[in-house]
């Protein structure tokens, strides 16, 4: 038997070449690389493989003109956070370029009037059609948003939403759960004096945050008022609210931010009034940023899988097969660093 032959390392390989060596059929080869449903692991390892050793890259204009399909998934963005917004680009990237799809990145105001929103979106379908889109905070939860595509059939994967989890498919974490275990870790150093900031009123996962931690305050028997205040996840807002928390009389022991970058606002609002953290306060934030471990004392604060948060939803885009309405969670864990410790003996 003659063995099959294949082009040498300078010929670019083909899906005929691919077929050969894995010995399925062409539409086989077709099915993996579409990313098509009801495909078994066998044949999906064996065509993968075949196309890792040859080093197969799929045409996408002939993979487009082949049927209906782009090969360009969208992500949409309205975030003020750098962290949270490259490690969600780099998740929904590493899937899409591993299933030989393009990426497409778009931010998006969603801050503007309705019309002008509305126009944000006519152009952004206009400009360059996708076969669908993974939609960030707080997009995930823009009902105007979510009408336009489904309108249009549209397909798309929420992340963190909060609104109406039966309405499309999404990948979040527990985060009244996790604000809770920052909760209780606070309460177990020995403070009783708390303040709380939150994030963008447009951004639901920051208000789970914060009301998770206040009714595990309650739940731990706290009758004191909580301190509420506004750091709209930036860095320079957590400065600004950090300054007004620490002018109270009395002043709260333990501040928890729902990001990472208004908690490091607090500390450097802290730091300019002359006070030390932890020693005189305790600061705690949210995400496991770069920011986390970029400030000192190193900041503790709450992890969730951001960047795996990207994959599961670009995945779960690219399956043409999932059902719609399931929302999956993820983990989370809380971070112990440097930045909280138990309060002061005079403000116990």
């Amino acid at each position: 038997m003659t063995p099959p032959t294949f082009p040498a390392s300078s010929a670019r390989a083909t899906m005929d070449d691919v077929a050969r060596l894995s010995g399925v059929s062409l539409k086989s080869v077709s099915r993996v690389i579409n990313g098509e449903p009801h495909v078994s692991a066998t044949l999906r390892a064996k065509v993968e493989a075949a196309i890792a050793e040859l080093n197969y890259v799929p045409d996408a204009a002939a993979r487009s003109l082949a049927g209906s399909r782009t090969f360009i998934i969208g992500l949409l963005l309205d975030n003020p956070s750098p962290h949270y917004t490259m490690k969600i680009q780099k998740g929904v990237y590493d899937v899409v370029r591993s299933q030989q799809y393009h990426l497409r990145i778009d931010n998006i105001d969603s801050t503007v009037p309705n019309a002008q929103f509305s126009a944000q979106l006519e152009a952004l379908i206009r400009n360059n059609r996708c076969d669908g889109f993974v939609l960030t905070p707080p997009l995930s939860d823009n009902l105007l948003l979510l009408d336009f595509l489904e309108a249009r059939k549209i397909r798309y994967v929420r992340i963190a939403p909060a609104l109406d989890n039966a309405r499309g498919p999404g990948i979040a974490i527990d985060d009244a759960a996790a604000a809770a275990a920052m909760a209780r870790h606070l309460w177990d150093l020995g403070h009783r004096r708390f303040a709380v900031m939150r994030g963008p009123a447009s951004h639901r996962a920051a208000a789970r945050r914060r009301d998770g931690f206040i009714a595990e305050l309650e739940r731990l028997g706290n009758t004191a008022p909580v301190i509420d205040a506004d750091g709209g996840f930036s860095f320079e807002g957590g400065i600004a609210a950090g300054e007004t928390l620490i002018a109270q009389s009395p002043r709260p022991t333990a501040v928890f931010a729902c990001n990472d970058d208004s908690a490091a606002g607090v500390m450097a609002a802290c730091s300019k009034a002359g006070l030390k953290v932890p020693d005189d306060i305790s600061v705690c934030g949210f995400d496991d940023s770069w920011i986390a471990r970029s400030v000192w004392p190193y900041l503790t604060t709450v992890y969730q899988p951001i960047e795996e948060m990207g994959q599961a939803a670009a995945a779960l885009l690219l399956r043409r097969d999932e059902q719609e309405g399931k929302i999956s969670e993820l983990g989370f864990k809380l971070v112990i660093r440097d930045s909280t410790a138990p309060p002061p003996l005079s403000q116990a």
